[in-house]
């Protein structure tokens, strides 16, 4: 029984790094679907990366199921469960806003101003960098290995930066001469990419716990 259980438990962390591997090619379409459309790019290359932003995200629904199946077939202890499955659809939220952002915009045939290009670049630098180090710390907090205070610290850091630069852009916008429904277009449109950054850290708060339950 303990064989079958250990056995389970490598098949479940396995599906995980997939899980985050597949995360991490939604993350990388979704930043090129921006950079084409703040390079005003065709249409049609704009569409296609959405495309693949969706596949990649309906991929990580398909193996967040496995490892539930998985994990309710003895694989791992009841309280354990709650835990594993609590951090995926804390992570599910991030490429559900990649593909929510993109849409807003390819159905509202949304224009980002030039004015505004420089801080959304750095909005969404950041927001992803923060990506990364949460991918990085949940295979930290699979591995039982230490660092985990450091990217905690990183990413809290970074969703301080991030709530700065939304703020900026927001102020930006409105004291600009732009058409009044475009400013709240535009406004949305940086709410949800400044949640990026904050549903990167309520992830990496929610390892912590993990963490934490782990040395009591």
């Amino acid at each position: 029984m303990l064989k079958f259980l250990f056995r389970k438990q490598r098949q479940i962390e396995a599906l995980i790094y997939e899980y985050l591997d597949n995360l991490s090619l939604t993350q990388k379409n979704f930043a090129e679907a921006l950079d084409k459309l703040i390079a005003k790019a065709s249409e049609s290359d704009f569409d296609f990366l959405i495309d693949q932003t969706h596949k990649f995200e309906s991929k990580a629904d398909d193996i967040r199921e496995e490892i539930k199946s998985l994990m309710y077939s003895k694989a791992l202890l009841p309280e354990s469960r709650g835990d594993i499955m609590e951090l995926l659809e804390a992570i599910d939220e991030i490429p559900r806003r990649f593909e929510l952002i993109l849409h807003m915009i390819q159905l509202q045939k949304l224009v980002i101003p030039d004015f505004i290009v420089p801080d959304i670049k750095e909005l969404i630098k950041i927001s992803l960098e923060s990506c990364d180090l949460m991918i990085k710390e949940i295979k930290v907090l699979f591995k039982k290995d230490n660092g985990l205070s450091g990217l905690i610290a990183a990413i809290d850091g970074n969703e301080s930066l991030c709530d700065h630069i939304e703020r900026h852009l927001i102020t930006h916008i409105f004291t600009s001469d732009l058409d009044p429904f475009h400013k709240l277009q535009l406004k949305e449109i940086i709410i949800y990419m400044g949640d990026i950054s904050d549903q990167a850290d309520r992830v990496s708060k929610q390892v912590n716990i993990i963490r934490m339950k782990r040395q009591v």
